[in-house]
């Protein structure tokens, strides 16, 4: 790092959080006075103007690349129209212990005088609530699910390379000349597709009235700087600001700042659900980078000093604040931006170049939260190239993560994308796949496969209640065979994604008709061509995701029965369901018996694999291709964010052994300490997945330092990847820390504070983690041999 970014980093991480009410009260301000003035678009259109014309803008001191979501870093504003936080959520977010957000009293005095009064009963979340069915908020309440746009907007979207090429004034006239082309005669919907196209060309004005007033601000700090070298800096940041977002950018400075000032118009617009990110960077740079070097106008330490610096804006964004099932879900300030580097060009060749290098040294060395970075590793990938990447994940700050670029191509090939495309596309957020730019995929939130196996074993009656939340799907005394034991489970299985799957609908509804993203719909494609908003099916691609969560502690409950139950006869199913629900009490001969006797997943045994198989099957069976309300289809997933801690929090014992209310598994690793086999043993278990018929899965792994020290540890850690991949494995992500470290950390955190540990598809402070959370990256098993 210079003796700026190092500078810059530090403020980033010294700021704490905060919560603005800024673009609360102007977006109050704005619909007060201008209510059913418009049509839906061009009134979120306007509003967004209005944002973008008011609010605080912040050029801080030492920076190259300019622009703050909030009125200054660490600033996180909020979205009334889709959440509206009471007094009550502000104080708690002030307050709890983890994953804190400041609170003034100037902002509690905003929302009760002013926010509150306009926006409750009026947020979508407030309207989605009240029509959604009773027994969606039944098994919401249980745990059975989450649902990811109840506080935020529909969005896990990366870009393309469309703001590296392209200005916001020649996405304009491609505007003009699509409403030029409409048919007010024969087309019936041809007002609400202008309605949408001026829309989506004023918040084009919109966010370049947002660029060019850093313009102003900067040649007013110019004015004033006695340092001629700083002087000189923002003399250039304006002539930046005022060429990009407008234009295209011409050199690799103005490229970055054109993504950047794009970045915040779609994160200002509406909170998407986290993953805003630049997709495949050093791709989109690499020709900027080498038109730099050869004019002389970029040195390689210059374009990573302004990588540095861009670096620094994504840690001053905390993700927005969530509360409540949400925030157990999501506990952490990461939003998610995920930089691809690597993976193919659109013709199928290599896409790693030195600005990949570049950027693996840059998180290397800064170690920040945000962004967050993977590799997309092909056939075809040097393995220079990941030797790098394993030389930074060593380190131990769980990043980069290791996705399977070969794998992520097929997986788009089977949802119906074109070739090119599905090349262009990569991961977001967690481990996710889509085809940047080009698609809406939409992230519904979690489902609890293992609760419904306890709903299976209690004839569809949640044991914590005693309220019949799921079909009566058998007494299990009566079930004379493992096979109707799992007939039972899939019937619950069904069930709840029937409601699932209703609840989405109408939420992804009332997203379309209340709640369009003009500015989002400018950078993805179709949605100019077809007049049709993001959340109205505009985009060429539309898919919705529902995440499967706990299928190795479920893998292992059904090994467990069917050995000890069907195969043993060593206890009768109701002897074992009550054990169960006394949580073991006075049973411990029986639940080490059942941790330590019975076959586990990750263990290359295929007594616990298949029936992971038939369980991934029917998940599968139950969701894929099934039409959602925009013209795409339904998909599965396997991750958990931190959302394994809470749905362990509802679910009883489990017949693993598990105890009632611990997390359950994570993504798609083995169950907590249940993989004694090794590391390849692990990845033949979890190869025996079919990954290309996801839309992503999540595979964690912990080494002991000292397997991974030297040339021979990388060499062993890349063989280990290859391998995973040779057999279509999505994703692998590591963390290189002993156990001892982390209880240390436990111990005395102000002796820790810099821990970084993988958590899911995210890095974190350990000592931000919650403890619950803690004791489950512990409990993963250390591997210190292959």
């Amino acid at each position: 790092m210079t003796e700026r970014t190092r500078e810059l980093r530090r403020r980033s991480l010294e700021a704490r959080p905060a919560i603005s009410a800024e673009r609360a009260l102007l977006l109050t301000e704005f619909y007060r006075e201008n209510e059913g003035k418009y049509s839906v678009p061009v009134m979120r259109a306007l509003s967004f103007l209005h944002i973008c014309r008011h609010k605080t803008i912040w050029i801080g001191e030492g920076e190259l690349i300019v622009g703050e979501r909030g009125p200054e870093p660490k600033a996180v504003p909020t979205y009334p129209e889709l959440t509206c936080h009471s007094l009550e959520d502000l104080r708690i977010l002030d307050s709890r212990p983890l994953t804190s957000y400041a609170v003034s009293a100037e902002c509690l005095a905003a929302y009760e005088e002013t926010v509150i009064p306009y926006w409750r009963g009026r947020s979508l979340r407030d309207k989605m609530f009240g029509e959604l069915a009773p027994e969606w908020h039944e098994a919401y309440a249980a745990g059975i699910f989450t649902e990811f746009m109840e506080q935020r907007a529909p969005g896990h979207t990366v870009l393309d390379e469309k703001p590296f090429r392209r200005g916001l004034l020649d996405f304009k006239a491609d505007i003009a000349r699509e409403i030029g082309r409409l048919d007010f005669v024969q087309d019936s919907a041809a007002w609400e597709k202008r309605e949408q196209l001026r829309a989506m060309a004023i918040s084009c004005d919109a966010a370049i009235l947002f660029a060019e007033r850093h313009a102003g601000l900067a040649d007013e700090m110019a004015a004033r700087e006695t340092d001629p070298h700083r002087k000189r800096e923002l003399e250039r940041i304006a002539e930046v600001c005022r060429h990009v977002p407008a234009h295209a950018p011409r050199d690799f400075h103005e490229a970055l700042q054109a993504y950047w000032f794009c970045h915040l118009a779609i994160i200002t617009e509406l909170n998407g659900w986290d993953a805003m990110s630049p997709g495949h960077l050093d791709q989109h740079l690499l020709p900027f980078y080498e038109q730099g070097l050869a004019h002389g106008s970029l040195s390689r330490d210059a374009a990573r000093e302004l990588l540095e610096c861009f670096f620094v804006k994504f840690n001053n964004h905390p993700a927005p604040p969530k509360v409540g099932v949400t925030a157990a879900e999501s506990g952490t300030y990461t939003d998610f931006a995920n930089i691809n580097l690597g993976g193919l060009l659109p013709d199928g060749s290599d896409g790693s170049n030195e600005v990949s290098h570049i950027l693996l040294d840059i998180i290397d060395e800064m170690h920040l939260l945000q962004p967050s970075s993977n590799i997309q590793l092909s056939r075809k990938s040097p393995d220079a190239f990941l030797s790098h990447a394993l030389r930074v994940i060593r380190n131990g700050y769980g990043f980069p993560s290791i996705f399977n670029a070969d794998s992520v191509v097929e997986e788009q090939l089977r949802q119906g994308k074109s070739l090119v495309d599905a090349r262009a596309g990569g991961c977001s957020g967690c481990v996710e796949v889509g085809a940047f730019g080009k698609e809406a995929y939409i992230l519904t939130g979690y489902f609890n496969l293992v609760k419904l196996l306890e709903l299976a074993l209690h004839n569809g009656v949640d044991p914590r209640t005693g309220r019949q939340l799921g079909p009566a799907s058998g007494d299990p005394a009566g079930f004379a065979s493992f096979d109707d034991l799992y007939a039972a489970f899939e019937a619950q299985l069904r069930h709840f994604i029937e409601i699932k799957m209703a609840g989405n609908q109408l939420i992804e509804q009332i997203y379309c008709r209340l709640m369009p993203a003009p500015f989002l719909s400018v950078l993805i494609d179709d949605c100019i061509a077809t007049g049709r908003d993001y959340n109205a099916g505009g985009a060429r691609y539309n898919n919705t995701f529902i995440q499967g969560v706990g299928i190795g502690s479920i893998t292992d409950s059904l090994s467990a029965i069917k050995a000890l139950v069907y195969d043993s006869g060593h206890v009768a199913l109701p002897d074992l369901v009550a054990a169960l629900d006394a949580d073991f009490a006075e049973q411990e001969p029986l639940r080490q018996r059942l941790l330590n006797r019975t076959s586990k997943y990750g263990n290359d045994d295929d007594y616990a694999d298949d029936l992971m198989r038939r369980v991934f099957e029917s998940f599968f069976r139950t969701v894929d291709g099934r039409p959602n309300s925009k013209g795409g289809q339904y998909r599965i997933e396997m991750l958990p964010t931190t959302c394994h801690v809470y749905f362990g929090s509802v679910t009883g014992a489990t017949p693993d052994g598990r105890r009632a209310g611990t997390p359950l598994s994570e993504g798609i690793s083995p169950v907590q300490g249940a993989d004694r086999s090794g590391p390849t043993a692990v990845i033949k278990s979890a190869g025996k997945m079919d990954h290309i018929r996801t839309g992503g899965t999540l595979l964690n792994m912990k080494f002991a330092p000292a397997l991974v020290e030297g040339d021979q540890g990388i060499s062993t850690m890349a063989s280990l990847v290859r391998s995973y991949f040779r057999m279509d494995g999505h994703h692998v992500q590591f963390n290189v820390v002993r156990a001892d470290t982390l209880r240390a950390a436990q111990a005395d955190p102000d002796a820790h504070r810099d821990l970084i540990v993988r958590v899911a598809g995210y890095s974190d402070y350990f000592c931000d983690l919650s403890r619950e959370l803690q004791d489950e990256i512990i409990t993963r098993t250390e591997h210190d041999s292959l």
